[in-house]
C-alpha cells in the first residue's frame, strides 16, 4: 500500500470525502430534523451512517484490493425525512435493522438479481425522484424566502465550478451561503461553547407499518441503486467484482449502524466511481484512494457533532436550499434511470406520481405503495418488459 500513496489516490480519496461529507451530510441532517429528532438522536445518526460506512469501505478495499467505497444511501437518506415522522428514534433504529438483515439474507442467498427481475431498477429509481422532489421544488421556495443567503448559494452553485473546475458545486454554495449570512449577521451558531456529545447504542423497538414503509424501500435502494452503480463502475473500469460479498457486507454495515440509529452502511456508488476513476492513477493502486477516503470519512462522523451544530446555525431555509442543491445530480440520475431505457414507462410513472404525492395509507409512507403501485401497473400494462428482463 505505501508505494501506492500518492499524490493522486490522496487527492482522489479527499475529492470523495468532501462529496459525502458536505451534501450528503446536510441531507441528512435535513432528514433527521424533518422527523423530529433531538441533536444527540441527529449525532448517532452521523456517527453511525460515516463511522461505519467508512470502515467498510476500508476494509474492502484493503482485502479485495479494488476501489470500492463505503458510505450510505444518499436518496435513501432523504426518504427517512418523509418516511419517519411520527415514529420515534428507537424504532428508525428497529427499521434500519431490518432492512439490513433484508440486504444480507438476499446477499448471502445469493438471489439478487432474480429478485430485482421484479422489482425492476427503472420503478425504484422513478420512486426515489417523486418523492424526493420537494428537495428540488425546495429550491426555489428556500430562495424566494430568504433571496440574499439562499441566492447568493444558488449563484455559487451555477457559476463558481464554471471558473474553479476542481471546485465541487455543493462546496461553492456551502462557503457561499455561510458567508453572506456571516456578513449579513444571519448566522447563529457559537462554534466557541460547543459540547462534545457522543453517539449511543440505541435500543431498536420494531413497528410493522414503518418496517414496509422504511424498511423494504430502503433496502431496495442499497441493492438496485448503490451496490449496482458501484458495481457498474467497477467493471466499466475493469476489475473483478465479488457482488455477492458487497451485497453482503452492506447487510451487515445496515444492521451494525442501525443499531446506532443510522441508515445503511453500505457500498457507495458515487464515492467509488471517484476513487476508481484515472484521476486516482494507475488501476493497481487506486484502492488506496478507497482506503484513505474511508479513514477521512470515519473521522468526520466522530467529529459531526460541530459540523452538525455548524448546520444548525444556518438562517431559515439555507439548509434546506444547499440540500436540494446537493440533490440535484441525484434527482437527475434518478429521472434518467427511472424513464431513459424506454421500459417499465407506465410503471415508473405510476411510482413516480405516488412517491411525489407523498400520501400515507393504513399508516404506510408513500415509498412503499410506489413501489407496489409501479410493479403492479407494469405486470398489467408491460408484462414484455418483465419477460424481457427475465430473458436478459
Amino acid at each position: 500500500m505505501p508505494k501506492h500513496l500518492n499524490g493522486s489516490t490522496i487527492s482522489a480519496g479527499l475529492i470523495s470525502t468532501v462529496f459525502g461529507c458536505t451534501g450528503p451530510c446536510l441531507v441528512t441532517v435535513a432528514a433527521a430534523n424533518a422527523a423530529g429528532f433531538t441533536l444527540a438522536d441527529t449525532v448517532t445518526w452521523v456517527f453511525g451512517i460515516y463511522v461505519f460506512g467508512g470502515l467498510l469501505g476500508t476494509i474492502l478495499a484493503l482485502y479485495y484490493k479494488i476501489p470500492v467505497s463505503g458510505a450510505y444511501s444518499i436518496p435513501g437518506a432523504t426518504l427517512m425525512g418523509t418516511a419517519l415522522a411520527g415514529y420515534s428514534f428507537n424504532e428508525a433504529a428497529g427499521a434500519f435493522i431490518i432492512a439490513g438483515v433484508i440486504v444480507l439474507i438476499i446477499g448471502l442467498s445469493g438471489a439478487i438479481g432474480k429478485i430485482m427481475q421484479f422489482l425492476p431498477l427503472e420503478i425504484v429509481m422513478a420512486m426515489v425522484g417523486g418523492a424526493m422532489m420537494k428537495f428540488g421544488s425546495g429550491i426555489v421556495t428556500t430562495t424566494q424566502g430568504n433571496p440574499v443567503v439562499c441566492g447568493a448559494a444558488v449563484l455559487a452553485f451555477f457559476l463558481v465550478p464554471r471558473v474553479i473546475k476542481k471546485c465541487p458545486p455543493v462546496v461553492a454554495a456551502l462557503i457561499a451561503g455561510f458567508a453572506v449570512a456571516l456578513v449579513t449577521r444571519q448566522f447563529t451558531a457559537d462554534m466557541s461553547n460547543i459540547t462534545y456529545i457522543a453517539p449511543r447504542i440505541v435500543a431498536p423497538a420494531f413497528n410493522g407499518t414503518l418496517i414496509l414503509s422504511c424498511s423494504i424501500p430502503l433496502a431496495a435502494l442499497v441493492m438496485g441503486a448503490e451496490n449496482a452503480q458501484a458495481m457498474g463502475v467497477l467493471r466499466t473500469e475493469g476489475y473483478l467484482v465479488p457482488a455477492n460479498t458487497m451485497t453482503v457486507s452492506s447487510g451487515i454495515g445496515g444492521i451494525i449502524s442501525g443499531l446506532f440509529g443510522a441508515h445503511n452502511a453500505n457500498i457507495a456508488g458515487p464515492m467509488t466511481a471517484i476513487c476508481c476513476s484515472s484521476d486516482a492513477g494507475e488501476k493497481e493502486g487506486r484502492y488506496v484512494a478507497s482506503v484513505v477516503n474511508g479513514i477521512t470519512f470515519a473521522l468526520f462522523g466522530v467529529v459531526g457533532v460541530y459540523a452538525i451544530t455548524f448546520v444548525a446555525g444556518f438562517p431559515a431555509g439555507l439548509a434546506n436550499c444547499l440540500a436540494g442543491l446537493a440533490m440535484m445530480n441525484v434527482l437527475i440520475l434518478c429521472l434518467k434511470n427511472g424513464f431513459s431505457s424506454g421500459r417499465f414507462r407506465y410503471g415508473s410513472f405510476s411510482a413516480f406520481c405516488v412517491g411525489l404525492s407523498g400520501i400515507t395509507l393504513l399508516n404506510i409512507g408513500c415509498a412503499f405503495w410506489a413501489l407496489v403501485i409501479g410493479v403492479v401497473v407494469s405486470l398489467i400494462c408491460e408484462p414484455q418488459d418483465f419477460k424481457a428482463a427475465v430473458e436478459g
